[in-house]
């Protein structure tokens, strides 16, 4: 995993096996696949603003989930 402060990406490897055949973005998320579809890569684009979003939404989750409280 890497981050590129300037620009503001975050890359995941996923698998370093697999030749890279092209990749699908989903608003702030690109996922690099090989030519089975099989991901290889993911990169969070935005990274500084998404991530803490994603995490904020997991913890609203988890916490309606053991413990019933609403978000």
């Amino acid at each position: 995993m890497r981050y590129d402060p300037e620009a503001d990406v975050l890359t995941v490897v996923i698998s370093e096996g697999g030749r890279l055949s092209h990749a699908e973005e989903v608003g702030d998320i690109v996922l690099h696949l090989d030519e089975k579809d099989r991901p290889l890569l993911m990169e969070i684009l935005n990274a500084s603003k998404v991530i803490p979003a994603m995490v904020r939404a997991l913890a609203r989750r988890e916490a309606t989930r053991e413990y019933g409280a609403t978000a």
